[in-house]
């Protein structure tokens, strides 16, 4: 394949830097959009948090004869403005636009959307009101930033870390009454940006995650969806993946054994304690194969390797 450093517009007129992944041969090829949640690069990396999801699925798409673009997002890294101030609609905002732009290169032909996480929630929407051919939403939330929140707490309070477990010992709160306490004053917030306890947030980003509910979004998506969830996930659990196919009559769910949040898989107990290690390895490769081959079908090339069962 070859690379494309290539700045596409958004509505306000914002050039989203990222790389246009073409496979070898004439085109125009299918392509699709790849969407990564937070403050994530290209690549899917937060800091040093290195998930190194971009590459990966762009060499497995061009294999496939399936282009790619990868993009970083509002304020990270070559792509200018602010992403503390960006709110969850303006990232949507920025997708819909990112993908019109796409759509009418001439290295490319039809179109679809690969979501992860947040990113997911965003390929969903484009999936009922956009011209998306085809999607992949993985680990995608069903339902509000909120609810998961909560339910993460709720069984996942001894997993915090130990100076949070101290404090909420010491004002004798429960793991709820915390979480319950934090998003009040989060919705409590006024503006774009704000501080709570003493750090800058994205203030505006967050209450609107916070109460967004993606299942209207879900159950309007037309094009054809390819929808996976880790039974190791403990962010997005995988019963998320039940009501998305519960509201989506044109989804095709698939939990995948032992897959995290992080997309590797951890046969071990699931936990945020491991995953500093899990970022030393790759994205798992049987997920990429499987996205890749199940987006070359539905973009109309012959899968070159993975058949379903």
């Amino acid at each position: 394949m070859r690379e494309i450093e290539l700045a596409l517009p958004t509505e306000d007129g914002l050039a989203m830097a990222g790389t246009l992944a073409v496979p070898d041969g004439d085109g125009p090829h299918p392509a699709v959009l790849l969407l990564w949640p937070g403050k994530a690069d290209r690549e899917g990396n937060v800091g040093k948090a290195r998930f190194e999801l971009g590459r990966a699925f762009a060499e497995a798409l061009a294999a496939q004869g399936i282009a790619a673009y990868r993009y970083d997002r509002r304020g990270v890294g070559a792509t200018g403005g602010d992403w503390r101030a960006t709110g969850f609609f303006a990232h949507r905002e920025d997708a819909a636009a990112v993908l019109r732009e796409l759509n009418a290169r001439p290295e490319v032909s039809t179109v679809g959307a690969i979501g992860y996480s947040e990113g997911a929630m965003h390929a969903a929407w484009l999936a009922g009101h956009a011209d998306v051919a085809a999607a992949v939403l993985l680990a995608c939330p069903a339902r509000t930033g909120a609810q998961l929140m909560r339910e993460w707490m709720e069984r996942n309070g001894s997993d915090i870390a130990l100076p949070m477990r101290l404090i909420l010992r010491l004002f004798g709160r429960t793991p709820d009454a915390q979480i319950r306490r934090l998003t009040a004053k989060i919705n409590a917030t006024k503006g774009d940006v704000a501080r709570l306890y003493g750090v800058k947030i994205p203030a505006r980003m967050m209450r609107e995650y916070l109460s967004h509910d993606p299942k209207p979004d879900i159950a309007a998506m037309r094009a054809p969806v390819l929808a996976i969830n880790g039974t190791k996930d403990i962010q997005v659990p995988v019963d998320n993946l039940d009501q998305i196919a519960e509201i989506a009559a044109t989804v095709e769910p698939q939990r995948f054994p032992d897959l995290t949040h992080l997309l590797r898989r951890d046969p071990g107990e699931p936990s945020l304690r491991n995953y500093g290690e899990q970022y030393g390895r790759p994205v798992d490769p049987e997920l990429v194969e499987l996205v890749a081959t199940w987006t070359a079908t539905r973009l109309s090339r012959e899968p070159l390797r993975y058949k379903e069962s």
